[in-house]
């Protein structure tokens, strides 16, 4: 049953309740499915409003064009998959070396990209002609390189990273391994490993790439009690 716009009583601009916020939830993750399913040019307001379960009217109410909800969902689904480097990589919790950090961050973010494959083909080829979108995804980037440049140096000040590289140059490479591989492999289809295994090809280069070393694990002395006599 459709939904009449008499009926969500929040404004855009103004603060919203836990109805207003469910409903506007609904209309986004519609609109990843219908974005999915049709593309970004053939996807029509009133498809989402369909597949959301609302008044066509009632879009209007949470997003101004199909653009702007296009633009949320491309930024929920990026942070989705740029996830892992704050929980994994940067947890300053965890007790994990770099190599292992790397290795569960990698894995996390291919399975986020492999369950999202599809809006993310639909995201590349969108980005590719649309300023805004483009401008969006390349802000976020550079504020991974420069994250990623700050661990490399880090590493490098440890002696587990291979001083001559520049951290700089070195996170943008890294950085293309980990988005435009994926690209290839999931989306286009240009290369077709076992999962396990291309995640596993994805780390060992992507580590070999910086030169990572182990770091020297000191182990604990033994207290012993001293002989008699």
């Amino acid at each position: 049953m459709l939904t009449p716009v008499s009926e969500l009583d929040e404004k855009p601009s103004g603060p919203r309740s836990p109805k207003g916020e469910k409903t506007r939830a609904r209309l986004l993750a519609a609109a990843k499915v219908v974005f999915e399913r049709s593309g970004f040019l053939d996807a029509r307001v009133s498809d989402i409003a369909e597949e959301a379960g609302l008044s066509h009217g009632s879009f209007y109410h949470y997003f101004d064009s199909k653009e702007e909800v296009f633009r949320e969902v491309v930024e929920a689904v990026e942070e989705r998959l740029s996830e892992p480097l704050g929980s994994v990589i940067l947890d300053p919790e965890s007790s994990a070396t770099p190599r292992e950090r790397i290795g569960e961050a990698i894995r996390l973010h291919m399975e986020a990209y492999r369950a999202e494959a599809k809006i993310m083909g639909v995201i590349e080829m969108v980005s590719r002609y649309d300023g805004e979108v483009q401008q969006s995804r390349t802000r976020r980037l550079e504020n991974y390189r420069t994250i990623v440049a700050g661990s490399i140096r880090q590493l490098q000040n440890h002696g587990l990273v291979d001083a001559e590289l520049d951290p700089d140059v070195a996170a943008a490479v890294l950085g293309s391994m980990t988005s435009r591989f994926p690209e290839m492999w999931l989306v286009e289809k240009r290369v077709d490993p076992d999962f396990d295994f291309g995640v596993a090809q994805l780390v060992h280069m992507f580590t070999n790439a910086m030169g990572l070393k182990d770091p020297v694990r000191r182990r604990a002395r033994r207290l012993r009690a001293p002989e008699p006599g």
